[in-house]
C-alpha cells in the first residue's frame, strides 16, 4: 500500500448497523473522530426488517430502515463522518500502538489507530425465487424478532440444527401450528434440543422435506413441500416462513489475522470486544453467534468504542513516558 499522502483516522468503524453505528455515537462523543464505512448494505440487516418492536425507547414500535436512518443521524451529529463503501483489504499491525492499513474499494489506501469491525453476518437463505420475492412479506430469517406478527397463526419453519429447534419452540409458544421441515432423516440438534421439539404438542416435525416452492403473490399464504426421498409434493397453509439454516459471519477479508471459530465468528478475549490484534475489537453479529439482536449488537458497539477508547488513552501514556 502507498505511503504517499494517505489519510489516517483515529478510529475506523467498518460496517453500519444498530453495532456500528453505537460504536460510531460513543466514539464521536469520546472525540475519536471516527470515519464510518458502510459496507455493501448500509444500515445491516435491519434493513431488511418491516417492522422493529422489541428495541427499547420506541414504544410504538418502528421499521428497520427508518430505525437506521435515525441511528445515522445521531452519529453524524457528534461528528461521525459515515461514506458509502465496501473495506476490501486489510492488513492489521501486530504490535501495540501499531497503524493498520486498509483499503476501500481495492483502490484508496487508508490507516487507523484503533478499527471497530462491525460488518456483522448474513442469513442463509434456500435461494428459491418465491422464497427471495417474499422476504418481508412472511419469510424470514429471525423467529424471535418476527414471530410476534404470526400469533395465533400457522407457520413453517425450515432446519435442523439447535437453532431451528430453538426457534421452532419459540414460535410454537406463540402460534397455532408449528410446521418443521428437516432435510434429512434425524435433526442436527443437541438431543435436549430434540426432546424439547417431540414434546412440543402443536410442532409437527417433517423429515426428508425440502420446501418446493413458498406460495402468495404478496405474502405468504402457503407452502408447497417435497419428501426428498419420494418426490411426493404436499400443500399447507401458512402465513408465516421461517428460514433458520444458519449465518454466515461477514469476515473473510480477516481470514488468516483474527483468530475465528471454525465458522468465521470473530472470537474476542473474555467479556471484551477485543481481538488477538491490539487496537482491533469486533461487535455485534461479526463475534456473536447467540443472540444476534439489534440491542445486544448495539451494546456490544458501545463496548467497542470504550475499549478503543481506553486503548488509545493507554498507548498516549506510555508515549508520554518514553518521551
Amino acid at each position: 500500500m502507498s505511503e504517499n499522502k494517505v489519510e489516517r483516522v483515529k478510529c475506523l468503524i467498518i460496517g453500519s448497523g444498530p453495532a456500528g453505528y453505537t460504536a460510531a455515537i460513543y466514539a464521536a462523543r469520546a472525540d475519536m473522530k471516527p470515519l464510518m464505512y458502510t459496507g455493501m448494505e448500509p444500515g445491516g440487516q435491519l434493513t431488511t426488517t418491516t417492522e422493529v418492536d422489541n428495541f427499547p425507547g420506541y414504544p410504538e414500535g418502528i421499521d428497520g430502515p427508518t430505525m437506521m436512518v435515525q441511528l445515522q443521524q445521531q452519529a453524524e451529529r457528534f461528528g461521525t463522518e459515515v461514506r458509502i463503501g465496501m473495506i476490501t483489504e486489510v492488513e492489521l499491525s501486530d504490535e501495540i500502538g501499531g497503524i493498520h492499513k486498509v483499503k476501500v474499494d481495492n483502490t484508496t489506501a487508508l490507516e487507523a489507530e484503533t478499527i471497530i469491525i462491525a460488518t456483522g453476518a448474513t442469513a442463509k437463505y434456500l435461494g428459491l425465487p418465491s422464497e427471495q420475492k417474499l422476504r418481508g412479506g412472511g419469510v424470514s430469517a429471525c423467529a424471535v424478532c418476527d414471530g410476534f406478527f404470526y400469533k395465533g397463526q400457522d407457520v413453517a419453519i425450515v432446519g435442523g440444527g439447535d437453532t431451528a429447534a430453538e426457534e421452532a419452540t419459540y414460535l410454537a409458544n406463540i402460534c397455532n401450528k408449528v410446521t418443521m421441515l428437516v432435510r434429512k432423516g434425524e435433526m442436527r440438534a443437541s438431543k435436549a434440543m430434540q426432546h424439547r421439539v417431540e414434546n412440543t404438542p402443536n410442532l409437527d416435525v417433517k423429515y426428508f422435506t425440502e420446501v418446493d416452492e413458498v406460495l402468495g403473490d404478496q405474502v405468504v399464504e402457503g407452502l408447497r413441500m417435497v419428501n426428498n426421498q419420494t418426490g411426493e409434493k404436499e400443500e399447507i397453509a401458512i402465513t408465516g416462513l421461517f428460514i433458520a439454516i444458519g449465518h454466515k459471519p461477514n469476515t473473510d477479508i480477516f481470514k488468516g489475522q483474527l483468530d475465528m471459530d471454525d465458522t468465521g465468528y470473530i472470537i474476542t478475549k473474555g467479556k471484551s470486544t477485543k481481538t488477538n490484534k491490539p487496537g482491533v475489537f469486533a461487535s455485534g453479529d461479526v463475534q456473536d453467534k447467540e443472540y444476534r439482536q439489534a440491542i445486544t449488537a448495539a451494546g456490544t458497539g458501545c463496548m467497542a468504542a470504550l475499549d478503543a477508547e481506553r486503548y488509545l488513552a493507554s498507548v498516549e501514556s506510555k508515549e508520554e513516558v518514553e518521551a
